[in-house]
């Protein structure tokens, strides 16, 4: 298990084991580089280890906090103040630590058969543990493919994790692709002592966190986020090893960037990749190399065209560790990135809080006409609760279907849910083969997924969008995959928007901090300016104030990144998707219904169809021969 994850940590390596428990790491060295620092790590006594992924940023102040209280200190590292931490505080030490974390702790203070094992993972759930049961115990890990090294585990996929990366490009957690294994929810902790097992949320997104900020002046709003910025990009800067970032040349990462460079004496190492004559129209890379050159940092521009995908797919697909839509473009920019630096900065975060995706402005347009009100009346509630119950999920097929579905489409969820999808449930459900479609719950209407992850139901519309992108699309798709493919390459990235005090000052602003009244809006939100939308005013003129953005950035559009996958999977691709989406191959494997995936082909060499849905379609394939296959092959 340990050599599995050799990719996330080659700098050292360490197993435990007391006969109760084996504890093993594979360490990527960041602070401390000395063998201090070693994991598993244990307090003098050998009583409490620790093995931990992450980094918790104001270790430092909670070091010296714990040297007041009597604690000696043996390393310089953050791993061994998290492990005092809990000795001080217990459990509760979680709500303490500021950055990305998963972490397990073994407790032996109570003597024999008193064992106490502590799961726990950050806030947001930036880094990753994945978990499952077997023949009484229990195996977890920070990927996919290192459960499956134990060679106790069943590598089958989960029919409803199909159904939901089909429809959301993305498996939403806990559920992982592989059946009866489960990811570790953000803020959550899993305590098993003896025969007793606790599964808690330690922490919540919450509104108005930060008192009377709705309330405060605009001036006074920007002041509040110019610190809270600074702050988080300093302490997030702390390493023992080079530090560079990701430069788009969008506001988020150019605001990132321009922090780093008043805060870091030298010039800061910059990366950002383009397409060429390919993918020309989707070339951020001028705008990256202006901005670099607004900043003064020192700016790596690298071209990838289709033949390097060509090159590399089968380990881009293997590094995800589970299929996604998503995590090429993270890939190859963390490959340059890791040449010259072991941990990169990321402006991921910035369109989750500030309103930056055109969903935003979607969704708050189809409340205002829809006649919807943020606090919903509990009769329609109960109305909305009553349809989705799922004693009616029988009736989807029935001749009262159609009303069905249209009763459960008529709500802010589903509405949202249909904002971005890669194949509609209808489709997914004729995708999936028939054998496991009962099992997939393709009855589920659109926003099944979202009921459980809608953690701000009664809060305003942008807050609740907010909370909704965190949880699903940001948690399930961006964080898992930049994680997944960045420590494919033994890169750290580090995301300073999703600081916890950073984002409970954005769940504390007003509307008009983060979009405009829309009402003057005259092109569609996928196009329109920063200007016209009134998206992210406070963050851009933060951005002013601190001289990091130039005046002109609000005129841009919103660009989210994409690839020039349709020229690819027409070109160097083309043989790859002949076969990945060939008849023979999808019978095969059993999983989708063989016509429909000719179908998908078919559709999108006539040009009928988006190419993210043969895209999926193949990562689906070569993921479960470049894992699956190969773990079977192995244990025969």
């Amino acid at each position: 298990m340990v050599r599995a994850m050799h990719h996330r940590g080659p700098d050292d390596r360490g197993i435990f084991t007391d006969g109760v428990i084996s504890l093993g790491m594979s360490r990527l060295s960041i602070i401390d580089l000395s063998a201090a620092a070693h994991q598993p790590m244990s307090n003098p006594e050998k009583t409490v280890w620790i093995v931990y992924n992450g980094e918790t940023y104001n270790f430092q102040d909670e070091r010296r906090f714990l040297e007041k209280k009597g604690y000696q200190f043996y390393s310089r590292s953050d791993t061994e103040v998290i492990l005092r931490l809990y000795e001080q505080f217990g459990d509760d030490f979680l709500l303490r630590l500021r950055g990305m974390f998963s972490l397990a702790i073994y407790d032996t203070r109570k003597g024999p058969g008193h064992e106490r094992l502590l799961l726990a993972r950050d806030q947001l759930g930036i880094k990753p543990l994945v978990y499952t049961k077997v023949a009484g115990s229990l195996i977890f890990a920070s990927e996919i493919k290192a459960l499956l090294a134990s060679g106790l585990i069943e590598p089958q996929i989960d029919p409803v994790s199909l159904r939901m990366l089909l429809t959301h490009g993305s498996i939403y957690q806990p559920r992982t692709v592989i059946q009866g294994v489960n990811m570790l929810l953000p803020a959550h902790r899993l305590v098993v002592e003896g025969n007793r097992e606790c599964l808690e949320r330690y922490w919540q997104l919450g509104l108005d966190r930060c008192e009377e900020l709705r309330s405060e002046p605009h001036e006074s709003l920007v002041e509040e986020l110019c610190r809270a910025l600074e702050e988080s990009v300093r302490l997030q800067m702390v390493s023992d090893v080079p530090v560079g970032a990701f430069l788009s040349g969008g506001v988020d990462s150019s605001f990132i960037v321009g922090l780093m460079a008043r805060a870091c004496p030298g010039r800061v190492k910059t990366f950002s990749v383009g397409f060429g004559v390919e993918g020309a129209s989707l070339d951020e890379t001028d705008e990256a190399g202006r901005m670099a050159a607004f900043l003064g940092t020192d700016h790596t521009r690298v071209t990838l065209n289709g033949k390097d995908l060509f090159d590399h797919i089968n380990h881009v697909v293997f590094g995800l560790d589970q299929p996604s839509v998503d995590g090429v473009n993270s890939y190859f920019i963390s490959q340059i990135a890791r040449r010259t630096v072991t941990v990169a900065i990321s402006g991921t975060g910035g369109d989750e809080l500030f309103a930056g995706y055109p969903w935003f402005a979607q969704m708050v347009l189809h409340s205002s006409r829809a006649g919807l009100n943020s606090r919903i009346s509990r009769k329609s509630r109960f109305f909305t609760d009553i349809v989705h119950h799922p004693f009616l999920d029988r009736f989807v097929e029935s001749r009262f279907g159609n009303w069905l579905q249209r009763m459960r489409n008529d709500d802010f969820l589903a509405y949202y849910a249909n904002t971005y999808q890669i194949f509609t449930p209808l489709e997914t459900k004729r995708l999936i083969s028939r054998a496991i479609r009962k099992r997939a719950g393709t009855v589920y209407s659109a926003d099944h997924d979202f009921r459980p992850i809608d953690e701000l139901p009664g809060g305003p519309v942008v807050e609740r969008v907010s909370a909704l992108c965190l949880r699903g699309y940001t948690n399930n798709q961006l964080l898992r995959d930049i994680d997944a493919v960045s420590m494919a390459h033994s890169l750290e990235v580090r995301v300073p928007f999703l600081d916890v005090p950073l984002v409970d000052l954005a769940l504390s602003l007003p509307l008009s901090a983060k979009l405009g009244k829309l009402t003057g809006l005259t092109t569609s939100p996928h196009i329109a300016t920063y200007r016209e939308m009134g998206s992210k005013r406070v963050l851009i003129d933060a951005g002013r104030r601190l001289d990091v953005l130039p005046c002109e950035i609000e005129s841009q559009p919103k660009r989210g990144f994409t690839l020039p996958l349709d020229a690819w999977l027409r070109g160097p691709l083309y043989d790859i998707m002949a076969e990945m989406l060939s008849g023979p191959v999808a019978a095969a494997r059993g999983l989708l219904d063989p016509n429909e995936v000719e179908q998908v082909r078919h559709d999108f060499c006539k040009r009928k169809t988006h190419w993210t849905k043969p895209w999926l379609l193949i990562v689906l394939e070569l993921w479960c021969r470049e894992v699956l296959d190969k773990t079977v092959r192995a244990e025969s």
